[in-house]
């Protein structure tokens, strides 16, 4: 295992996949000359050329809609948008084009395209730059979501990605960029997408979260949980939401008897509240309380500092949530 930053680890991931199979290449605003907006493609220009590492202008429909067309007649893109954020002005494409096209035409021709760039919050960006969009995907058939939470993860996953006959978006959390971690020097060593991690084992209850959550908030809390209430907690990464490892889910809650989702968007009609009412609808007689659920507050994220991090989810409210759930609040 190589010590590495999570954007490290990506632009790992991205080298070896362009070195592997020459029919991908890498596009979006500032990919190349630039070396990326927070410098995950730094070097890819100089080493693969500009004709596969291309930077575009700032027309989201129209890059993501060509890259959709290129993987349409073979290549394997992978389109960086420069946050998610953005993206919205090409949903059309994504949702109406890249999703549909294999169903369309009955299974003869597939959209192996990654599209990818930072989600979530990340730190004082404003209310328009600091959204988790990831549910918008998860309700589109047709379209993998992917949230990889640590640099290996994201190492591993990526590299999945690419290789996956189907769209893939691939969100990455804004402050995970800078996260070191250790990953894999075997570049076969991968993650299957749709397979979530129970990164830590424990018996009261389970926590389940994705993305920079893990690192920044549940874990952290977890372990003041442990130290100062005895609570036993079992984490699960989810990694991807779409597809959805429910069986992993649901055998943990069944172990543990109680459940609380951590998720970085807004409540309503969000990735956590599905999860919840499929864990309800297949793990309801193993319940022992109510699931807890924490979210970012139900307002577009407040621009200063302090009110943006009172706004998305905290340790003390893991921790609150989880002395709820077993009646230890």
């Amino acid at each position: 295992m190589a010590e590495m930053t999570y954007r490290e680890a990506l632009n790992k991931a991205i080298a070896e996949e362009m070195e592997r199979d020459d029919q991908v290449f890498i596009m979006g605003e500032e990919v190349a000359k630039y070396h990326g907006a927070y410098k995950v493609t730094q070097g890819l220009l100089e080493r693969f050329g500009d004709l596969r590492v291309v930077d575009s202008p700032i027309t989201e429909a129209g890059f993501v809609g060509l890259g959709i067309g290129a993987a349409h007649v073979g290549m394997r893109p992978i389109i960086e948008v420069m946050t998610f954020n953005f993206a919205i002005l090409a949903l059309d494409q994504i949702v109406n084009n890249a999703a549909k096209l294999r169903s369309m035409s009955g299974g003869q021709f597939s959209v192996p395209i990654v599209i990818r760039g930072p989600g979530g919050a990340g730190g004082a960006l404003g209310c328009q730059h600091s959204q988790s969009l990831e549910q918008q995907y998860v309700h589109i058939p047709g379209i993998k979501v992917v949230l990889p939470s640590t640099p290996n993860r994201a190492y591993q996953l990526l590299k999945q990605a690419v290789r996956d006959p189907d769209p893939v978006i691939f969100i990455e959390g804004e402050k995970l960029y800078n996260v070191r971690g250790e990953v894999t020097e075997d570049p076969e060593d991968l993650w299957p997408i749709g397979k979530a991690d129970v990164v830590k084992e424990g018996d009261d209850v389970t926590i389940v979260t994705w993305s920079r959550q893990l690192t920044s908030t549940v874990l952290p809390a977890v372990e003041t949980l442990e130290a100062e209430e005895g609570i036993s907690c079992e984490v699960v990464d989810l990694l991807s939401l779409s597809p959805l490892d429910f069986d992993t889910v649901i055998e943990s809650v069944k172990k543990t008897n109680r459940c609380v989702i951590v998720d970085e968007a807004w409540p309503k009609a969000s990735a956590a509240a599905w999860v919840a009412a499929e864990v309800y609808a297949r793990a309801f007689d193993h319940l022992d309380a109510p699931i807890g659920r924490v979210h970012q507050q139900d307002v577009p994220l407040p621009y200063a500092f302090n009110l943006e991090e009172r706004s998305l989810p905290r340790q003390i409210d893991v921790v609150d949530a989880v002395k709820k759930a077993c009646y230890a609040d």
